[in-house]
């Protein structure tokens, strides 16, 4: 059977991850039938994975790009077309099995959309469901969507939670960053050159910040207890450097069952792409010799804040989180243009929030609402922004 398939974000390294898979799923026989590609102003890149994947439809997210997209894509079949709306519809197509891999609240509307469709959600667009709550649960829900998420946490706990009744406790795990073991002063000093140096992990520019920050690991917390229907009081963090025990399930009886694997974003893509089976997949293979020993060790919150935010805003609930997520890609931006500093990320997340408690925003029941919140949240976050200059 054909299987028909959409990538959201088709250029960034999840999508670049996913058409990898997706080649090698077609190299073992799988009939796949790749219907909508993405991007945000990559044309190039956009047009490459068009021609490597034969898609037939392809956007680009910048309206002033279309024509150069139509000569990049010259001499293919593949339907060329431009602008956010263009992206929504494109996610609207038709699809056994979507990945929503659009960085950041950008991602909030194509995956919805998707959502509506039916169908399968590959999902790494962890904003959708920081942003949207329990209102993407529910929407999903409606339209008999199955969520699978592909971040390698969730799809972690994705893997291991066997007995959902029996959970006593699921820890997600980080690598710490960059900066895991600097000295308080010294990643205070830091400029965003040296927050993009993952140790393990070769992800976007964002992404590596919000990882330098532990403010992804907060938001993953915030997914993790949507996805899985936990609370707070449900969810741990550990920072584990090695990224190779990706999360961590206890039941009610003491056991506690674990997902390991290389850091590559790849197996949780086919995990996936190949559910409720498995696709034979060439990485390289998880060697726990070479490895020598796995490390634990609880995160510090004195000098990682924005992860106790991100912790207070699941807690609190409500709009919370939205404002979390506009407030952090607000600043995030700031600190990759060297408007900010390192800790004035979190700075400007916590008043943003402040603001917010005394707004006393309902939860999202809307796309509408969603969108507000978000303008509202990165309104003000700009507003702090022009304060720490």
């Amino acid at each position: 059977m054909i299987r028909r398939i959409s990538i959201l974000g088709a250029t960034g390294s999840v999508g670049g991850s996913t058409i990898d898979v997706i080649a090698q799923a077609r190299a073992a026989g799988a009939e796949i039938d790749v219907v909508s590609l993405t991007a945000n102003t990559d044309v190039e890149g956009l047009a490459r994975a068009a021609r490597a994947t034969r898609c037939r439809h392809a956007v680009i997210a910048d309206p002033g790009r279309l024509g150069d997209l139509r000569d990049a894509l010259s001499g293919t079949r593949c339907e060329a077309a431009a602008g956010p709306q263009a992206v929504v519809e494109a996610a609207a197509r038709e699809a056994d099995w979507t990945m929503s891999a659009i960085v950041g609240a950008a991602g909030v509307a194509p995956t919805l959309a998707a959502v509506r469709r039916g169908g399968t959600l590959a999902l790494a667009n962890k904003e959708s469901l920081v942003c949207g709550g329990t209102f993407m649960i529910d929407e999903a829900r409606r339209a008999g969507t199955t969520i699978l998420p592909v971040d390698s946490e969730h799809n972690a706990v994705f893997q291991v939670l066997t007995h959902p009744a029996h959970v006593a406790r699921v820890t997600l795990t980080a690598s710490g960053g960059p900066f895991r073991t600097w000295e308080h002063q010294r990643i205070a000093a830091a400029p965003a050159s040296e927050a993009l140096r993952h140790p393990t992990w070769t992800m976007g520019r964002k992404i590596t910040i919000d990882s330098a920050t532990l403010m992804n690991k907060g938001l993953e917390l915030i997914e993790a207890a949507l996805l899985f229907s936990l609370s707070d009081a449900d969810l741990d963090v550990v920072v584990h450097p090695q990224s190779i025990v990706h999360a961590l399930v206890t039941y009610c009886d003491g056991a506690t069952l674990a997902q390991l694997s290389a850091p590559d974003m790849r197996i949780p893509i086919a995990s996936a792409l190949a559910h409720p089976g498995r696709i034979a997949l060439q990485t390289s293979p998880l060697d726990l010799v070479s490895a020598g020993s796995l490390t634990f060790e609880a995160p510090d919150l004195k000098r990682f804040p924005a992860l106790g935010l991100a912790r207070a805003s699941l807690r609190e609930g409500g709009a919370l989180p939205a404002v979390l997520n506009a407030a952090n890609e607000v600043a995030v931006e700031a600190y990759l243009d060297d408007r900010i500093g390192f800790y004035d990320l979190s700075a400007l997340c916590e008043a943003t929030l402040e603001a917010a408690s005394r707004a006393s925003f309902a939860p999202p029941r809307c796309v509408e609402d969603m969108l507000e919140i978000d303008r509202w949240a990165r309104a003000h976050a700009v507003g702090y922004e022009k304060e720490l200059h």
